[in-house]
């Protein structure tokens, strides 16, 4: 196990690289809308725009948010470990933590429908149930909840009956109209009211008991991680980093390729994507970790890496205001118009300039600022640290007392 009180600077390259990857994979839903992006066909896309679009939901789409999700479970073992070491109790604190992100992800979700971190929030209190356990049980279990998320996405990932295309087409089209000239009181009321999937009633609560189950397994594989103490030394660990990477981006690749050529009906196109999509993101940590332990300390790039990742959740929340402002009708109103390729490009461009303020900034400071208002109120203390615990005093002998 590593040191509690050691700042792992790897995790926050790794967590500042998924944002990137994150970005670009909501580019398309900031751009065409949560179910839009699988119906291109009604925005009316260029060869290369289809061709950009494969190669986002080859390579990017569905493996950067489940690194993000396995920093988050090497993220909550780090915070106990540090915890334990002051002697404070870490229940109460991750409490607190989750059910403040469960309200900042019920803010954020006001703004945009994309939100993960009512989710992050939410699955906390399921995650306690492992906090305790040994790292090979969370291995076992992460492998289990893997394979159900698997065997349970066979089937085609977009409807097939004559009524179910029409009402998602008919959803589309609706987005299509409102997102690029509605007002936000306009935009909210058709994503509270239509329903694209024509899920029966009472079927959205099942759902949402079995994710857990279903998108479980990386974080218990980033716990695990994290009390095995990995990514502490990356130049030490870098030789079974560049084995994991063999073994897991050319599985992830290939498999996402193949759900991409047989089509979104397929029955097997489901197993294929989610296999692929989980796997590959493994397969990025590892790749990743390799070339930063490989990269020199000092390197601007893998250093903007850092500060990306430090700042991570207020970065996030910064990309949902800066996206909404340039696609919704209450900003630029460009939905649907610039194409995935430019997308792309804007991107970039939002990374670039976040990373160049994220190193300003921690010059500066040492946490972001939501990263900072989350911490006072999980701590419950205003410098945002949470406080060792005093030892008792022994009590005081007296000469009677100790004759």
């Amino acid at each position: 196990m590593g040191n509690p009180r050691k700042r792992a600077v790897a995790v926050d390259a790794i967590r500042g690289f998924s944002l990137l990857g994150i970005l670009m994979a909501n580019m398309l839903i900031f751009q065409y809308g949560m179910f839009g992006k699988d119906e291109m066909w009604l925005f009316k896309p260029s060869s290369l725009d289809l061709i950009g679009h494969d190669m986002l939901k080859i390579f990017v789409e569905g493996s950067f948010m489940p690194i993000f999700t396995f920093l988050f479970g090497y993220s909550m073992i780090k915070m106990k470990e540090s915890m334990n070491a002051k002697g404070l109790k870490y229940g109460r604190n991750v409490v607190r933590r989750s059910i403040l992100l469960i309200a900042l992800g019920f803010a954020h979700s006001m703004l945009w429908d994309g939100d993960i971190l009512l989710f992050y929030g939410g699955i906390s209190f399921f995650l306690l149930l492992f906090v305790n356990r040994k790292p090979k049980t969370l291995m076992i279990w992460g492998i289990i909840f893997l394979l159900l998320s698997i065997g349970i996405s066979y089937g085609g990932t977009s409807a097939t009956s004559p009524e179910d295309v029409l009402r998602m087409e008919t959803h589309v089209r609706e987005t299509i109209n409102l997102y690029g000239t509605g007002t936000y009181s306009e935009i909210m009321n058709h994503r509270t009211t239509s329903d694209p999937l024509g899920l029966p009633g009472g079927m959205m609560f099942f759902i949402l008991l079995l994710t857990p189950l279903i998108l479980g397994a990386l974080f218990l594989f980033g716990m695990a991680a994290a009390k095995r103490g990995k990514f502490m030394s990356p130049e030490q660990e870098k030789g079974s980093y560049l084995r994991y990477a063999i073994m897991f981006v050319p599985f992830g690749i290939a498999a996402k390729t193949a759900s991409i050529m047989l089509g979104s009906t397929h029955a097997w196109s489901g197993i294929l994507h989610m296999a692929g999509a989980q796997i590959l993101a493994l397969g990025y940590i590892y790749l990743f970790a390799y070339i930063y332990a490989l990269s020199s300390n000092r390197n601007v790039v893998f250093r903007s890496f850092e500060a990306v990742g430090r700042i991570s959740l207020t970065n996030y929340l910064m990309q949902t205001v800066i996206c909404t402002t340039i696609f919704y009708g209450y900003g630029l109103g460009m939905f649907g118009r610039l194409g995935v390729l430019t997308g792309i490009l804007i991107a970039l461009g939002i990374y670039v300039a976040q990373a160049m303020c994220s190193l300003l900034y921690l010059k500066r400071f040492r946490t972001g600022p939501i990263e900072f208002l989350l911490r006072i109120g999980t701590y419950w203390s205003w410098s945002g640290q949470a406080k060792p615990k005093k030892p008792k005093s022994p009590p005081i002998q007296t000469e009677a007392s100790s004759s």
